[in-house]
């Protein structure tokens, strides 16, 4: 018999697939603070370990729809995958040292980041044929491993997407148009959740019923999420304005939290 538990797993789920479905993207930073204040499990680590799951398989199925439409650019998503999953690994290998008190700090700083990138994003034109190619690959490779490395590693630490930072890498590591660097970006948010998640499970920091609940959840609200964009497409840009400042707010409120019994102390 389902718990409340349960139902709220179900519920925040739902909610971060609307979000991903609504928007087209963003939806996981919210994630970690519904496992913790909604849901209710007890450690940081255990609800990034958790919702790390979520966010790879989510990103998984976003990418079919990408890649159907030719919208990945398969050899920069794999070098910069590739050099992401390191960093994956070593950014969570640190999170799981660090207090769960301090790191919900520093992710509630980090959802303030994301809101104001968020409401700053602005689409950018670039070079559609872009690929990365033997004659290419002295200007393009370092840049590609690089990033890739570094965004792996916040997107380890803080068990997110990172599709925020990966988007913008990727654009500025081979000067891709945004629409590719978003199909191409899915790849690695796929590659670096899985990462996270296989490291905190190693670990025991995993709460595989919660996770099942919060996937199933999340495929149900990203087909309402689906539906309602295409419905409201006109309105995405201030749905997207009004989500961004949402994430701004929850980030604050995440850093009080964090903050608080260390102020107290």
């Amino acid at each position: 018999m389902l718990e409340l538990q349960d139902f709220l797993s179900i519920i925040s789920g739902s909610l971060v697939g609307f979000v991903l479905g609504l928007v087209g993207g963003g939806g996981s930073i919210i994630a970690v603070p519904l496992l913790l204040y909604v849901v209710g499990i007890g450690s940081p680590h255990l609800a990034i370990g958790t919702s790390a799951i979520a966010v790879s398989l989510s990103a998984a199925s976003n990418l079919v729809n990408h890649a159907r439409k030719g919208m990945v650019k398969w050899p920069c998503a794999v070098t910069f995958s590739l050099a992401g999953v390191a960093g994956a690994w070593a950014g969570s290998s640190v999170a799981m040292k660090v207090p769960g008190q301090h790191l919900m700090a520093l992710f509630g700083a980090l959802m303030v980041v994301v809101g104001v990138v968020m409401l700053l994003r602005k689409d950018a034109e670039g070079n559609p044929g872009i690929r990365l190619n033997v004659g290419n690959a002295r200007e393009l490779l370092p840049l590609l491993l690089l990033i890739g490395f570094s965004v792996g590693a916040l997107s380890g630490f803080f068990g997110i997407g990172g599709g925020f930072l990966i988007v913008p890498g990727l654009m500025l590591a081979t000067g891709m148009p945004i629409a590719y660097a978003i199909g191409t970006s899915l790849v690695a948010v796929t590659v670096f959740g899985a990462t996270t998640a296989s490291n905190y499970a190693l670990s025991g920091l995993v709460d595989w019923r919660i996770a099942g609940l919060f996937i199933g959840g999340g495929v149900l609200g990203g087909i309402i999420g689906t539906f309602a964009g295409h419905r409201l497409g006109k309105s995405k840009g201030t749905l997207s304005m009004i989500f961004a400042v949402f994430v701004i707010l929850i980030g604050a409120y995440v850093v009080w939290k964090g903050l608080s019994p260390l102020i107290a102390a």
